[in-house]
């Protein structure tokens, strides 16, 4: 760990010391910012009573740490629910609840496509990256509301726009925003229980292209709404050994290229992974449909590869993200090489696809010795790496 990257937070409940998930040596990044500082503030500030509370998006697990080991402390604990898409947010919250002592089977984990476990009397959200997001969550919480639930949401200010907001009123009710702290916002929402809104959020439906099926897509998947280009390229040149026996598709989201490659390789075992519930849910809707129940597969919510054994793939599909949460970087591709490497069989290959000025030739070659340049266009490349 980074001596420089600060770990003590420091708010109204209490000091903890807490770290992003994964640890990493050079990790430069807080494990909270400014908008969990003013919501956690503004509690305290308003005294407001957090007997039952559910948590939404919280990014490495500040906001659930410090109430879940405040409310511990009370003459009556109250029932604390976290619920993120992310298995990193998962995992994150976790590992700080252990570090600072708090009981973590007194909070209810729960992922953003099931509904909470308990009623609960307050709802406090993050803004999540996307709007389409925000606006699934929100829908998907209305059921659980009431007029006498109390909604608070927070954010960096450049997070928050006039569609942030319009949401909110769409599916909550009215809505108000605080004055900035520290480049952060409040917002409140006030539950309108008479609002005309769909009950469930339906996911979006697209064309796979060259066969008569559509691919199912959640919220939260990245081009949710089309195939992105860097995908579309990369289907164009997967691999077709007829010889191979496993094939893992890394960061699925839908499943697309797993599918693909299943189609090519009908007796091949697939494997897909990825830290997005809404992505493992679309990815096993759309095999199921595409090729139907029989095909020999599993699915992980995981961090990368944890969950799969060594040595026990002959080819690796990776369209990795160059963003992890709110933060952009490489981190996540090396760990997505690193655990591709492990899985991979003696003269396996990984297959990657990312834009040109990422560079991922150069971690490629560093990990596996070999980097070969499959195609390209102006904005993307494919590259083969093979486990030597």
């Amino acid at each position: 760990m980074s001596p420089e990257v600060e770990r003590q937070f420091v708010v109204p409940q209490g000091t903890f010391t807490l770290d992003r998930y994964p640890m990493r040596r050079k990790q430069q990044l807080r494990a909270w910012d400014a908008a969990d500082e003013y919501l956690l503030s503004h509690l305290a500030t308003e005294q407001i009573p957090l007997a039952s509370v559910l948590i939404l998006n919280d990014g490495s697990g500040a906001l659930t740490t410090a109430l879940a080991t405040a409310l511990a402390s009370t003459a009556t604990p109250g029932q604390v629910q976290m619920m993120s898409d992310s298995f990193l947010a998962h995992a994150a919250t976790r590992a700080n609840l252990e570090a600072n002592g708090s009981d973590v089977s007194g909070v209810t984990f729960l992922d953003s496509l099931q509904p909470p476990s308990v009623p609960f009397e307050v709802l406090l959200f993050k803004v999540p990256r996307t709007l389409a997001v925000l606006e699934d969550q929100l829908q998907r919480l209305r059921p659980h509301l009431s007029p006498e639930t109390l909604i608070i949401g927070a954010g960096m200010s450049k997070q928050i726009h006039t569609s942030t907001l319009a949401a909110c009123e769409r599916w909550l009710g009215p809505t108000t925003t605080s004055l900035a702290q520290k480049k952060a916002r409040l917002i409140r929402c006030t539950f309108d229980p008479s609002l005309d809104v769909p009950i469930e959020p339906e996911p979006t439906l697209y064309p796979l292209e060259g066969t008569g099926f559509k691919l199912s897509n959640h919220a939260a998947l990245f081009a949710h709404e089309r195939l992105d280009h860097g995908t579309r390229l990369l289907i164009e040149h997967l691999p077709r050994s007829p010889q191979a026996e496993c094939i893992v598709d890394l960061g699925c989201g839908n499943g697309v290229l797993g599918i693909v490659a299943g189609r090519h390789h009908r007796d091949a075992t697939l494997v897909f992974a990825d830290e997005s519930a809404m992505a493992v849910d679309s990815a096993r809707q759309n095999v199921s449909a595409i090729l139907g129940d029989e095909r020999e597969t599993a699915f992980h919510w995981s961090d990368c590869l944890d969950p799969v054994a060594t040595g026990c793939a002959d080819v690796v599909l990776c369209n990795p993200p160059f963003h992890q949460q709110q933060s952009v970087g490489d981190a996540t591709a090396w760990q997505m090489f690193t655990d591709a490497r492990r899985v991979l069989q003696e003269q396996g290959a990984i297959w990657v696809v990312g834009n040109r000025h990422l560079g991922y030739h150069r971690s490629l070659r560093r990990l596996f010795g070999n980097c070969e340049v499959i195609a390209s266009n102006p904005k993307f490349v494919i590259l083969k790496a093979t486990k030597l």
